[in-house]
């Protein structure tokens, strides 16, 4: 192996398998961040609401969570190249079916499940492919670049799917992917895989309890929007006077502890299981995948929150937001590629502290700088800010979890690696909605309570709806809901400056607890090692 993975990097293919590596990356970051614009666009192009669109979402995200640990065990048994290569023309075939779909249940086999099922196998497969075509010393910068492809994919996405959505149609968006696959599949050819004699056995009760844990945890998280996280909000189901989003979440994780101890018994038999739960108590293993949870925890919460407030409280458009969202991706980059370039000795673990240290500041700049009168500009230093934090851990973080274990663990370790960010995302943006609305129904009804110009049967009425479910209103939706109800003037305009208050209070208060996040990440960073890591086969 150590052959062809040096004649592989001395040769000028080396780069061509890496940009081939970052543009799968890409390509699956793209879908969970292209469509968030264009979902009303797409809801009417194929006959359905809005909620049928976000469950379209949803279902993809599910499909992801459920199966990607199954998936890096296939390419342990079929080969890494091979499933990288099969999950791409699946992934292909989701994006043709997708741009196609005359109706939702079309949408929902190519978008939601084909694509799904196509990202559960290339995923892990690329985690695998970069360690098997480079060695330990060019790893961290391979893996940043990786990384960083998968980053800026989520930054360009509304950017994207927002010029399709104005100009085009957001189904050129899944047909363009098709070709990007294809041009893919052509380059995939140059990577070098090499496949152990002895091919492991596919555990399918540990994949069954792996893929419903996993599923069914997911899908609470996924669901506390609508129901609620502990008390069940109006309209929603409830179970023994909880929200459902609690039993979700403790049958996924019961499920996911059947699982573990399922794998500890195939150890004892000297069975294949679909991960050695040893893993779990490798620091440097365990330590990355922390990391990788609140990076991801934190990202896909700030990109939740900020496009609220470009969008909604300033009033910009879906381009304007999107070129708004570029710093990020600018200071990303050039973190992921230039720190391993110019300072390839440095320490992991100070290096991660320092991108803590950088998403902490984004938060609380930005948090800090909301204000009534600010405009869209106040975001580009924090975006800075939070683009190089996640450039310096994606700079460290996929050599650090890859380089604890075996090489030929390597494509079990995406595919956990990958069901912790999906995890990570998942909670980022359930937590700081649920924050935000929290914080804006609180905000919102004390504002009015406060004022005396509002009268106190427009206050009680005001605290109905808000028990029925409050949403982060703009300036034109609330005055066209004022004018339905025939408020006066004096009335209305008191409402809109209470709604423009709570709005700010929403948002700094879902920065607030990803700036906790981030305290909190700090104190897991002593798991991440001080010298470069070295491959442990």
């Amino acid at each position: 192996m150590t052959t062809r993975t040096d004649a592989a990097e001395g040769s000028a293919g080396t780069r061509l398998v890496l940009w081939t590596l970052a543009a799968g990356q890409f390509l699956m970051a793209l879908d969970s961040s292209v469509m968030n614009v264009s979902i009303a666009a797409v809801a009417e192009d194929v006959g359905t609401t809005v909620t049928g669109i976000q469950g379209a979402i949803t279902a993809y995200t599910l499909v992801m969570a459920m199966f990607m640990i199954p998936g890096g065990k296939v390419g342990a048994l079929i080969g890494r190249r091979r499933a990288f290569t099969i999950g791409c023309c699946i992934y292909g075939c989701g994006s043709l079916t997708t741009s196609l779909a005359p109706n939702l249940p079309v949408l929902l086999l190519g978008w939601s499940f084909l694509e799904g099922i196509g990202a559960a196998l290339i995923l892990p497969a690329i985690v695998a492919l970069v360690a098997g075509n480079f060695s330990a010393e060019r790893r961290p910068a391979a893996y940043g670049l990786v990384a960083a492809a998968g980053a800026v994919a989520i930054a360009l996405g509304p950017l994207i799917g927002g010029l399709a959505t104005t100009y085009l149609s957001w189904r050129w968006v899944f047909a363009g992917e098709v070709l990007v696959v294809l041009g893919i599949l052509v380059l995939a050819r140059r990577i070098s895989d090499v496949v152990g004699g002895e091919r492991p056995r596919i555990d399918l009760v540990g994949a069954a309890l792996c893929a419903l844990g996993l599923g069914v945890f997911v899908y609470g998280v996924l669901r506390s929007d609508e129901w609620g996280w502990f008390r069940p909000k109006p309209d929603a189901p409830t179970w023994l006077g909880i929200s459902p989003v609690v039993w979700l979440m403790l049958a996924g994780m019961l499920l996911i502890w059947l699982f573990l101890q399922w794998e500890a018994r195939l150890v004892e038999r000297h069975r294949d299981p679909l991960i050695d739960p040893v893993l779990l108590h490798n620091r440097q293993f365990t330590g990355g995948l922390t990391m990788f949870f609140f990076q991801y925890l934190v990202l896909m919460g700030v990109f939740f929150v900020v496009p609220l407030y470009l969008a909604i409280a300033l009033g910009l458009s879906a381009l304007e937001t999107g070129a708004r969202l570029l710093p990020l991706s600018l200071t990303l980059l050039a973190g992921a590629t230039l720190i391993p370039r110019f300072l390839p000795d440095v320490s992991p673990r100070r290096v991660v502290r320092l991108g803590i240290l950088a998403l902490l500041a984004g938060a609380v700049v930005l948090m800090a700088a909301l204000d009534a009168d600010a405009g869209a500009e106040i975001v580009t230093i924090p975006f800075l800010l939070v683009g190089l934090g996640t450039g310096a851990l994606a700079s460290q973080l996929g050599s650090v979890t890859v380089s604890a274990v075996p090489d030929e663990q390597s494509a079990e370790v995406g595919g956990i690696q990958n069901a912790v960010t999906n995890l990570g995302s998942s909670i980022g943006t359930a937590l700081a909605g649920s924050v935000l609305i929290a914080a804006l129904a609180s905000s919102f009804m004390a504002n009015l309570e406060q004022n005396p110009a509002i009268p106190a049967e427009v206050v009680d009425r005001a605290a109905v709806e808000i028990q029925d479910g409050v949403t982060f209103l703009s300036d034109a939706q609330l005055e066209s809901a004022l004018e339905e109800a025939g408020v006066d003037d004096e009335v209305a305009q008191a409402a809109l400056d209470a709604n423009a208050e709570a709005r700010l209070d929403g948002l700094r208060a879902a920065l607030a607890i990803l700036a906790f996040a981030c305290v909190l990440a700090m104190f897991f960073t002593s798991r991440i090692p001080t010298t470069q890591p070295r491959s442990a086969s």
